[in-house]
């Protein structure tokens, strides 16, 4: 008996198949390689076939189950190949030709052709076309002129309805519902809820509804607000740009005086004088109130009080504008906000002429569309939306648009 077969590994029995349908047992000991199993199968199912040594590199054993590749190199006991498993013999892809040297050629000349110009092509090719020396800050100047042009319009506009709508003899009782629905308005108001939670911890009533302001109503935050700002020795002082309560209560006062005061003696001037009155009261309801955090934001950076809230006001509450602002030339002026535009001007006479605006300025809903644009340029889609107030703003963006360009 030979020596290697009394010590000769385990027997396997493995099912080998291959892509043409051919299928055979092979009997191989555990510890024979996989490039010998794999000459082996050649051998039987391609005769003659081992006379080309690449044959074999260009076979791959594939194990039928777990869908692995077997290494040439390991055994079959290292792939952990059992008795009766079933194996694939597959002819590798023959790897893609290398291009020719044409062909590479072509294709660099494809792509360079189709290569975006550098700047010296570019200035190569404008060379004989006439400079002009294009700002792109004047563009941005014309953007800010638009904006501040349009607000122009409104202020002067509103003075035009207002004088409109005073000969109307339903405005007063218009504008009083008008005055009633501003009273409503969601940013003055404190979620009830939201107080509440707060204040059933402990904290003051006064402090909470700072808090919830500065925090945008969310209790949990503004509860860690409370809790960080304890020991501050300003943490009840009233918000930037917000005015304290009681001189709110003072002011509501007075108005209220003024409108109870002795009336005149026609009832024509009597209601002109409560119109004023009211439009006086829609007017203060509309006042600019900045954002808080902003505000707070801006003045630790060394700003004033004052110059933030300007900021804000021009730029509309965007914080990162008003930090340009404040950093750049300061144009538009706040000032520059309350001015209107010359009502000798084509522009402004020809938004006149209009017969739509004519007849929206003697809607009181336009009037209280410009007021609220005017404070609050982003409420301009929603006007603009509006079946009422957006045909008359759609004609005032034409004229500017057409006498703009021309």
């Amino acid at each position: 008996v030979q020596e290697e077969k009394i010590f000769a590994g385990k027997v396997l029995r493995l099912h080998v198949c291959t892509m043409e349908g051919a299928e055979w047992l092979e009997e191989v000991p555990e510890d024979t390689t996989v490039e010998k199993l794999k000459e082996r199968c050649l051998k039987h199912c391609v005769p003659g076939s081992l006379e080309d040594p690449k044959t074999v590199t260009h076979h791959k054993l594939i194990h039928a189950t777990s869908e692995k590749v077997l290494t040439d190199t390991k055994t079959v006991l290292e792939e952990n190949i059992q008795d009766r498993d079933v194996l694939l013999l597959i002819k590798k892809r023959a790897p893609p030709p290398l291009p020719k040297m044409a062909d590479v050629s072509a294709e660099e000349k494809r792509k360079q052709e189709q290569k975006a110009p550098d700047k010296e092509a570019i200035l190569k090719a404008t060379a004989n076309l006439p400079s002009r020396n294009a700002d792109r800050t004047v563009a941005h100047h014309n953007m800010r002129d638009f904006q501040t042009e349009l607000r122009k319009i409104l202020v002067s506009l509103i003075e035009v309805a207002q004088k409109l709508l005073a000969l109307n003899p339903d405005a007063v009782e218009l504008f009083k519902k008008a005055n009633a629905m501003l009273d409503e308005d969601e940013e003055d108001r404190v979620d009830e809820i939201a107080l509440r939670q707060l204040t059933e911890m402990g904290f003051p009533e006064s402090r909470a509804v700072k808090a919830l302001r500065l925090n945008h109503m969310s209790v949990t935050q503004a509860m860690e607000w409370l809790i960080e700002h304890a020991d501050d020795p300003t943490v009840d002082a009233p918000l930037p740009g917000q005015t304290p309560p009681e001189a709110t209560a003072e002011a509501a006062a007075s108005s209220a005086e003024v409108a109870a005061g002795p009336s005149s003696e026609a009832g024509g001037e009597e209601a002109k004088d409560e119109l004023t009155e009211i439009f006086k009261k829609i007017r203060r309801k509309r006042e600019f109130r900045p954002d808080p955090r902003a505000v707070i934001a801006l003045m630790e950076m060394g700003f004033d009080e004052k110059e933030v809230v300007d900021a804000l006001r021009v730029n509309n509450n965007q914080q990162n504008a008003a930090c340009e602002w404040l950093l750049g030339d300061r144009k538009p002026s706040p000032e520059d906000l309350d001015k209107g535009i010359d009502t000798n001007s084509p522009l402004f006479q020809a938004i006149l002429e209009n017969p739509v605006v004519q007849l929206g300025l003697t809607n009181p809903k336009t009037l209280l569309a410009f007021e609220d644009m005017l404070e609050n340029p982003l409420n301009s889609t929603q006007w603009m939306n509006d079946p009422e107030t957006g045909p008359v703003m759609l004609q005032i963006s034409r004229i500017f648009q057409t006498l703009n360009r021309t």
